[in-house]
């Protein structure tokens, strides 16, 4: 009577083979036989078996006689068994000397249908500390499993895959194998397929039972196709289609048993199989290879599943940074974030995988931000910003964020915090940014100190720039090209910082400024929203506890001067000193001062008091201290500091074929253009698709903005959002050369980098309607070409005429080999991918500042694409007759462009109103009449109807006078702004006389 019945495959394992057999045959207990499989292996591993059973009977080979995989031929040797126990040995691993003795005592102890034994982990080709975690992982304790507990301690994700599912390394009663192997498929099952024989028999088995001290199993770890060594894009392609033959074989076993925990557990399995296999790709591929590796496996198991996997990785690599506190590998994670994010946004994502990328992405955050942060403490010299919200920051470890207020906030991950260590971050809604100054002069270690706004900086240049009549510097947008030009550099900093004992803003002579007040006290009392009580309070407090100030206190109050924003930069001395001046005099303000009832610009009283100490102490100071060095320093107002770099697709919707992105480009006076253009594209576009649309810009109204989202919204398949610019555009020089072009023009260069997860994108003027359906000119096959356009029928025209000035013009500026190739640029389905790789947006826009093109942007693209353009039809952009150019222009273009252009007039699918002459400001404006049909559906076709009547409509036109400049904190605004407004006559008078009565004028 036959006890053990060991199946052994053999394929390709010759130099192993005879000692695996060897191990069976040295076994202490004797009732086995071993049914050896040579599965069609074209080595030596037939005549190895049959020496072994010509002197051993108990050895059985079968020869098979073509290669059928691993799963078949354990089924094979499975049909051929006898004993009361089956086991299975790779042909590449041993059994230990007393396994089969120690089974059987095991057996007959506690009988079960699965015995787990333990195995001796040995490696090859990989590390040490793998095969030791390896080792205990297969080895892990289990406790004693009966039905369901059976499969679901293996495939069950809920319960922590608490077991291995390798078919190898246990001991399976002889009938339950024989039974579970009859039922399995026939299919080609090579690698993972002991998941699948495993999910049969774990299903069949009733009970389990584990035997950690039985050592049983050999396992050489790195033979064959386990390891970590390199494997071939290929190979893993393989990997990739047996992984999915197996997981597609354990769902169907599943689906056809109907068990509702079996299902589960399927699913479970697939989970795993997933991250196994992902594993595969992270440790095996050469990362030249990875990306193609990556699309493989993207294409067999989805692209949800391969960005889980991403950010799975990308998650793991940030926290092990973190706890070992290493910096991280940059290069390669925002490599994999961006193949992640495009393969996320290409589908319709899981909620797991939206789970795993946020917490990729938050780890990634955590530990550049840890980096950052971690070098300010380093810095001598310190200058805090305060920020309450969300903001670009220079790129600098001198100038470093502060988030203000903290202790009530969300913290920022990228700024200091002003609620940490001794603070009163709790105080900021009355003492503003004066929770960092307490912070820092609590908490801090440094040289000097200084404080700035996330707005607010100063000018450390060597240029002086002209200022608004607030005193301040207007400039768009906090970029490197503004932090060049101001010296906001480290380098330029600590070189000024350390020259000095104090460094300010400039003081101002208040009788420059607007209004009536020329001195201190007047202007706090001039304010709406304060009190000038407090004034009178807080100064008395200063003569109190100071007498020494009562001088200085005076002079200030009564003087004409002030500098203003709360900014300095002090030696560690001065600072100590001013602090301990400044805050116990607050404090008692605050004790004395009730301000239960002020509004709530008053209750920042505390803060605007603290502006006008500073200048209190800086009297005092240098007065008492003549050979202190001081530097003025003029203040840097930033418009545009809300921080945007890009913006990701929005997540599709299920019943959406794909999301489309339009974009276009505007300022706020074209809203009213663009809302038509939107309204006209949406009443005719397939709803299979859902549209995005995004608007580039720098100045529109939010007014404006909600205006045009609320209008977007009655259509359930559109969204429309809006992206700043202004820290893009601004670092460049950039000009037009016709009156009616606008800088907005360019910002088709943008899109590539702000929408860098489409790879296709529809761009269209704010000048047209369309009456096609939109979804067929996004689906134009674009190949390998850079844009898809319409002929330009108006350049033709002139390239024809006999004063040859367009073709000299081509000939010296554009230089194409084929002139008659160029195309409008109003409407244009870009390939934004191919466009990422042949320029970056910096060259596009370096070669548009060339002022000696005509029309700029369109030029451009015409002379840098010509040869990659894929040519609409006329349809697509039919030009509108402007000025009487049909007859006049385009008749002298080549005939068959010509004929070819009047036939699209008879089938307009996009009418572009190109030119001077527009539907909103000529009456008799060709094709208008389709353009109102559109208008009067929006919500500004009353403005519409305004400019087209020359009336004076309230058209929200941004002044062209200097911004208020002012911080939000700062009373000028409240005393001036309301008696006097920017642009008004009573303004500019008392500017007038302000200067005469100085002797400015």
């Amino acid at each position: 009577m036959t006890t053990f019945s060991i199946v052994v495959p053999a394929y390709n394992t010759a130099q192993y083979l005879a000692s695996c057999l060897e191990s069976i045959q040295n076994q202490t207990y004797e009732k086995w036989e071993a049914i050896v499989v040579v599965d069609g292996s074209p080595d030596e591993c037939l005549n190895i078996a049959l020496n072994f059973s010509k002197k051993d009977s108990r050895f059985t080979v079968i020869n098979k006689k073509s290669n059928e995989g691993l799963h078949m031929a354990r089924k094979t040797g499975v049909a051929a068994t006898s004993g009361d126990y089956i086991l299975f040995l790779d042909s590449d691993d041993e059994l230990t000397k007393h396994c089969l003795e120690g089974i059987k005592t095991e057996v007959e102890k506690t009988p079960c249908d699965v015995l787990h034994f333990s195995a001796i982990v040995t490696g090859t080709n990989i590390k040490e500390s793998s095969r030791i975690n390896f080792e205990k992982y297969v080895n892990a304790a289990s406790p004693s499993l009966f039905g369901r507990e059976v499969t679901k301690a293996a495939f069950d994700k809920k319960n922590g895959y608490q077991q291995d599912w390798r078919i190898i390394q246990r001991a399976y009663k002889g009938g339950l194998a024989r039974a579970a192997f009859s039922l399995m498929t026939d299919a080609r099952l090579q690698r993972a397929e002991d998941s699948y024989e495993y999910f049969v028999i774990a299903d069949m088995a009733d009970s389990h039972f584990t035997q950690s001290e039985l050592i049983g199993y050999i396992y050489n770890y790195g033979r064959g196709i386990t390891g970590e060594s390199l494997i071939s894009t290929d190979t893993f392609s393989a990997f990739c289609r047996q992984f999915d033959e197996c997981i597609s074989s354990i769902q169907s076993y599943a689906d056809k048993r109907g068990d509702e925990t079996l299902i589960s557990c399927a699913i479970g399995a697939r989970e795993k199989l997933i991250e196994l296999l992902s594993n595969d790709w992270l440790s095996r591929i050469d990362d030249s290879e990875k990306h193609e590796a990556l699309l493989f496996f993207s294409d067999i198991f989805g692209a949800d599943e391969a960005a889980k996997q991403l950010y799975r990785f990308i998650r793991d690599k940030a926290y092990e940074a973190w706890d070992k506190k290493e910096p991280l590998a940059e290069s390669e994670l925002n490599r994999w974030i961006e193949w992640a994010d495009r393969l996320k946004f290409s589908i319709h994502a899981s909620d797991a995988t939206k789970k795993m990328e946020s917490a990729a992405k938050m780890h990634v955050n955590d530990v550049a931000n840890r980096e950052k942060l971690s070098k300010y403490p380093q810095q001598s010299i310190r200058v805090f910003v305060a920020a309450h919200k969300k903001t670009d920051i220079f790129d600098s470890n001198v100038l470093q964020p502060i988030q203000v207020g903290a202790c009530s906030k969300a913290k920022f991950p990228w700024a200091l915090h002003d609620d940490e260590g001794d603070n009163i971050s709790n105080l900021n809604p009355s003492y503003c940014e004066l929770t960092a100054q307490y912070w820092a002069w609590k908490n801090v270690d440094a040289e000097y100190y200084g404080f700035c706004h996330y707005r607010r900086y100063f000018n450390f240049s060597d240029v002086r720039y002209e200022e608004n009549d607030f005193g301040e510097i207007m400039e768009p947008v906090i970029n490197g090209k503004s932090q060049r030009k101001y010296g906001l550099t480290d380098e330029n900093i600590s070189a000024l910082v350390s020259k000095y004992d104090i460094i300010t803003t400039e003081f101002k002579d208040l009788r420059d400024f607007p209004g009536d007040a020329s001195t201190p006290y007047g202007q706090y009392e001039a304010a709406p929203y304060l009190h000038i009580e407090d004034l009178d309070l807080v100064m008395s407090i200063v003569k109190e506890m100071y007498p020494e100030y009562v001088r200085d206190v005076d002079d200030f109050l009564n003087g004409n001067e002030s500098c203003f924003c709360n900014m300095f930069i002090m030696k560690k001395a001065l600072f100590n000193d001013y602090c301990s001046w400044l805050f116990p005099i607050l404090e008692r303000f605050v004790e004395l001062c009730d301000m239960s009832l002020y509004s709530k610009e008053a209750l920042r009283t505390p803060g605007h008091l603290s502006e006008r100490l500073f200048n209190v102490f800086f009297k005092h100071y240098t007065r008492q201290n003549e050979d202190c060095k001081t530097k003025q320093l003029q203040c840097v107002h930033f418009e545009n500091t809300d921080t945007v770099n890009s913006l990701p697709p929005v997540e599709l919707e299920l019943n959406y074929e794909a999301s489309i992105p339009v974009v276009f480009a505007a300022d706020n006076n074209y809203v009213p253009m663009v809302a038509t253009t939107i309204c006209s594209m949406l009443e005719n576009a397939s709803e299979r698709y859902q549209y995005d649309i995004v608007v580039l810009e720098q100045n529109i109204s939010q007014d404006n903005k909600n205006k045009l989202q609320e209008f977007t919204a009655q259509y359930p398949h559109a969204n429309v959002r809006f992206l700043n610019v202004s820290s893009i555009v601004n670092e460049y020089e950039l000009t037009t050369s016709n009156a009616h072009i606008s800088v907005e023009t360019y910002y088709r260069f943008l899109i590539q980098q702000v929408l860098p997860y489409y790879d296709k994108v529809l761009y269209l003027d704010s000048d047209l309607i369309i009456q096609g359906d939109i979804s067929e000119l996004f689906n134009t096959n674009l190949g390998d070409n850079l844009l898809a356009a319409s002929h330009d029928i108006d350049f033709m025209g002139n390239l024809n005429m006999n004063d040859k000035k367009r073709i000299d013009y081509n000939k010296t500026i554009l230089k194409m080999h084929d002139p008659y190739d160029y195309f409008q640029a109003g409407v244009l389905v870009l390939n934004t991918k191919a466009m990422r790789d042949f320029k970056p947006i910096e060259s596009w826009l370096e070669i548009a500042s060339n002022p000696e093109y005509i029309y700029n942007d369109q030029d451009v693209l015409n002379a840098q694409c010509e040869g990659r353009v894929t040519f609409l039809a006329y349809e697509w952009n039919v030009m509108h007759d402007c000025g009487g150019r049909i007859a006049n222009v385009f008749s002298f273009a080549p005939a068959n462009e010509y004929e070819a252009y009047l036939a699209s007039r008879n089938d307009q699918r996009i009418i572009h109103y190109a030119g001077n002459e527009k539907p909103w400001n000529t009456p008799s404006c060709d094709q208008g009449t389709q353009y109102w049909k559109y208008a009067k559906k929006t919500p500004f076709y009353e403005k519409l109807l305004a400019i087209l009547c020359q009336a004076d409509a309230p058209r929200e036109v941004q002044p062209c006078l200097p911004p208020k400049a002012i911080s939000e904190n700062n009373p000028l605004r409240t005393i001036i702004d309301p008696l006097m407004p920017l642009g008004t006559k009573r303004r500019e008078a008392a500017k007038s006389i302000g200067r005469a009565i100085r002797g400015r004028n």
